[in-house]
């Protein structure tokens, strides 16, 4: 088993508005791309952060070896139950997934 971030370059979580957050996986290359496309599929993703599968967005934007995964905020930003204000700590969750995949070379 390997995490995702020993294969990628970078995992980021942002805000995508005061409603949603989004978790860019920058691959770095096409051959970890393919293998990301591959073997995170969404509803891996879902389980994971604790959501449902159809509430995922996913977009895999070949160009730019990127997969950008967007979902609803547990709470409104700024809101008194709102812990995390900017979205940032979403990609420590994702970044430690461990997937069954060979690991090749960045």
């Amino acid at each position: 088993m390997v995490r995702l971030d020993q294969i990628v370059q970078k995992v980021r979580s942002k805000n995508a508005g005061p409603f949603w957050l989004t978790i860019d996986i920058f691959c770095g290359n096409d051959a970890a791309f393919s293998q990301i496309c591959d073997g995170l599929p969404t509803g891996l993703v879902a389980r994971r952060l604790g959501l449902r599968m159809q509430d995922v967005k996913r977009f895999e934007i070949a160009e730019l070896n990127v997969i950008k995964l967007s979902f609803p905020r547990p709470e409104i930003q700024g809101s008194v139950r709102d812990r995390d204000l900017h979205g940032a700590s979403w990609a420590a969750l994702l970044g430690g997934i461990a997937l069954q995949l060979p690991i090749e070379e960045n």
